[in-house]
């Protein structure tokens, strides 16, 4: 089975950074099953609706989301309808939206989960992710033995932490939420492969996908500003995953691709 993860779509640039490589991609990285992390895909906070429909109309099998999962009303108001987005698992019974789900990859069933950390994450609070994992993978285990986690947390201490407890309980454990490409990809002794954070797509002149000016601005006045996109030096960034029949990860590798450094205004992209 190859998975390939894409990592962090921010604002419109890492929406067309992936739309713009597509093509380039499936040819270098063949994949069985795509998943997406798009937590700042809108606005570089959270997912609107639009972003939400124009990023499956691509083809990407399933979406996965962080802590800005509720920052976008539009989408939030309809998550429970698009069971190809996923929200951390270990928020309240009450959030809506799922946070795993077992889907169809050809002729076989790949599950994917996302979990939220608690270290650093003051707007948002979730249940242990280590008192969480052991009831996914129980529901899980029985359908498939491929089970990829999106670990979003900002700790490096609280993922590598993870990553131990994870070990042989599921295919991989990647990272997200810092936006910046860790180089400790490995797998575990247990047949986990593991990354600290596969890092973000969209523009790498800039801070975390964001226009620099701005952000510089905010360390100034300590009034945040999310408005502005950055364009420059586009690329997308991910891992590609090989996993064998017993769930069992065989290879992990990182990916980094130029895109084009073209701006555009993506058709039916929305906010």
């Amino acid at each position: 089975m190859k998975i390939l993860y894409v990592a962090e779509l921010v604002g419109k640039t890492g929406v067309y950074a992936l739309k713009k490589a597509l093509v380039q991609l499936k040819t270098l990285y063949p994949w069985d099953f795509l998943v997406v992390c798009a937590d700042g895909a809108t606005g570089g906070n959270g997912l609107g609706r639009s972003h939400a429909a124009y990023l499956h109309k691509m083809g990407v099998n399933v979406i996965t989301l962080g802590d800005f999962c509720f920052y976008k009303k539009d989408l939030t108001e309809n998550l429970s309808a698009h069971p190809y987005i996923l929200r951390p698992e270990n928020l309240n019974k009450e959030a809506p939206g799922l946070g795993f789900k077992i889907f169809k990859a050809g002729n076989e069933r790949v599950a994917v989960a996302v979990l939220l950390g608690q270290n650093g994450f003051t707007r948002i609070h979730a249940s242990s992710p280590f008192l969480t994992l052991p009831s996914i993978i129980e529901k899980i285990k029985k359908q498939t033995p491929y089970i990829i986690i999106d670990f979003h947390a900002q700790a490096s201490a609280e993922k590598k932490t993870f990553f131990h407890a994870a070990n042989g309980l599921c295919s991989a454990v990647i990272g997200s939420h810092t936006r910046i490409q860790t180089a400790d990809e490995s797998i575990m002794p247990g047949g986990t492969a593991v990354i600290s954070d596969a890092g973000r797509t969209g523009s790498q002149m800039s801070v975390g996908g964001c226009d620099i000016k701005s952000r510089i601005k905010e360390y100034l006045t300590g009034i945040p500003d999310w408005t502005k996109e950055a364009w420059e030096v586009m690329e997308l960034q991910g891992v590609y995953l090989d996993i064998g029949k017993d769930g069992k990860a065989l290879s992990i590798e990182r990916i980094r691709l130029p895109v084009n450094n073209l701006q555009a205004h993506l058709p039916d992209s929305g906010h």
